[in-house]
């Protein structure tokens, strides 16, 4: 079994925000793999599918991203899942809008998701998929540019970055995450 997790935020007011990118990677990911989110329940809605022979989880906290790990570790104990087959996507303000970084541990780096994860699975030890949005302009505030939409030429930009990470996901069903990392990083 694979569970992948997509941060986000609930709610039409944030789906097509910077945030919300985790979020759009695994809804392309459902798409692309026939996977539907049928089920509500970890604080979380839930896809769950086969993907060439391998059982597959899509999971999308519906906690706010500052409680994301809450989710997870409902999901941990409600599936008696193992941290070393979960995969969290999320936004990186330190990684270049369209770059994809792929990492196994490592501090929160600010990002409060991330943070809350970390603090309900008492590890900084999980698989990453860090899907670049830039900083924004020195003096504009973090928190507004998160939750604000990504630009024109951003989006324009969006297919490839989703498609890129959902490919990296799909490569992860049957490899380690150091392949993966090795394939998709850089």
């Amino acid at each position: 079994m694979k569970w992948f997790v997509g941060l986000g935020n609930p709610g039409t007011q944030y789906a097509q925000t910077r945030h919300n990118i985790g979020f759009m990677a695994v809804d392309l990911a459902a798409k692309r793999w026939g996977i539907t989110f049928k089920t509500s329940k970890c604080k979380a809605l839930i896809g769950e599918g086969n993907v060439g022979g391998t059982k597959v989880y899509l999971v999308k906290p519906m906690t706010y991203m500052n409680l994301s790990g809450e989710s997870v570790r409902a999901f941990l104990d409600y599936y008696k899942a193992d941290l070393a087959d979960m995969t969290v996507l999320y936004d990186d303000l330190d990684t270049a809008f369209g770059q994809m970084r792929l990492r196994y541990q490592g501090s929160a780096g600010g990002h409060n998701g991330i943070k809350s994860i970390i603090g309900h699975t008492g590890t900084q030890t999980f698989d990453r998929i860090r899907l670049g949005i830039s900083r924004p302009a020195p003096g504009f505030p973090i928190v507004n540019y998160v939750l604000d939409t990504f630009s024109k030429e951003e989006f324009r930009g969006m297919p490839e970055l989703l498609e890129r990470a959902v490919d990296a996901m799909e490569f992860r069903l049957t490899h380690t995450f150091e392949q993966t990392m090795a394939k998709f990083n850089g």
